[in-house]
């Protein structure tokens, strides 16, 4: 007795050939999980906004970047449609897997510095990582200035439109 192969079987007997019952819905078209089907790439300015928001909700953290940046930035901030720039005194390098950031900041009088630049790498660390899934492999800081409490900002508060 010879076995005769089966050509154009079925995989579940009695359904029609295009029927897609019976089969797992995660393996459609394509094959392979759909999270993995594509590259993602992140742009500087990303890591660079997510940074610079992270380490302004640091206590302590008087203004991000140097007195010139400062100055052209609040200048800036004047014209309208300017807007803040949250990237100030923020510059980051993405690769593929990993980022590495330097910022520059300004502390209030009284504060440690050491305690603050701590705290705002462990806070840019956790929220980069949270948002971006990239590895942070270095976190520099600069503190370019203290903030004495009877000085002048150097971003002043823009005038009511309307008196």
């Amino acid at each position: 007795m010879t076995d005769t192969p089966q050509r154009n079987r079925p995989e579940n007997p009695g359904k029609d050939a295009g029927d897609d019952r019976g089969r797992n819905p995660l393996t459609k078209r394509g094959g392979g999980d759909p999270a993995t089907r594509g590259r993602t790439t992140i742009a500087d300015g990303v890591v660079e906004k997510i940074a610079g928001m992270a380490a302004r909700d640091v206590v302590g953290v008087h203004a991000m970047g140097s007195g010139l940046s400062r100055t052209f930035g609040a200048v800036r901030d004047r014209v309208p449609g300017g807007g803040k720039s949250v990237t100030r005194g923020v510059k980051a390098e993405v690769g593929e897997s990993q980022t590495a950031l330097d910022l520059e900041i300004v502390v209030d009088y009284g504060v440690s510095i050491s305690d603050v630049a701590r705290d705002v790498r462990e806070n840019v660390v956790a929220a980069v990582e949270r948002m971006t899934g990239l590895e942070v492999v270095e976190v520099n800081i600069a503190v370019s200035d203290v903030k004495l409490p009877d000085e002048d900002d150097d971003e002043p508060e823009p005038e009511p439109r309307l008196q």
